[in-house]
């Protein structure tokens, strides 16, 4: 959840024409991701809930390929832009373990 709350910060600072493309898909991508794996862990069986992290990858995904198109447009900074992929990255390593754990 903080890091959804991390991009919301980020795209405040992005240019107004983004409003309805860039900056929504970023947000709801960040917040897909935590909103996901939390649909997916309530009274659900293991598989379902695998499904819903699938989900929750797939977000990241998304939202790597956000940060790759602001950095490109210039509305991020190269730092800021690794700080975020190097979470992306955690995020999603973390997400893909714990659905190899529900797999056994």
């Amino acid at each position: 959840m903080d890091f959804g709350e991390e991009i919301n910060q980020l795209i405040a600072t992005f240019p107004k024409q983004e409003m309805y493309s860039l900056s929504s898909q970023i947000l709801r991508a960040s917040d897909s991701i935590a909103l996901n794996i939390s649909e997916g862990a309530i009274e659900q069986s293991n598989a379902e809930f695998n499904r819903f992290l699938g989900y929750s990858v797939r977000s990241i995904a998304v939202e790597v390929t956000c940060k790759y198109k602001a950095k490109r447009r210039e509305y991020i900074k190269a730092e800021k832009f690794n700080d975020l992929y190097s979470k992306c990255f955690k995020l999603m390593n973390m997400t893909i373990a714990l659905k190899s754990k529900l797999k056994k």
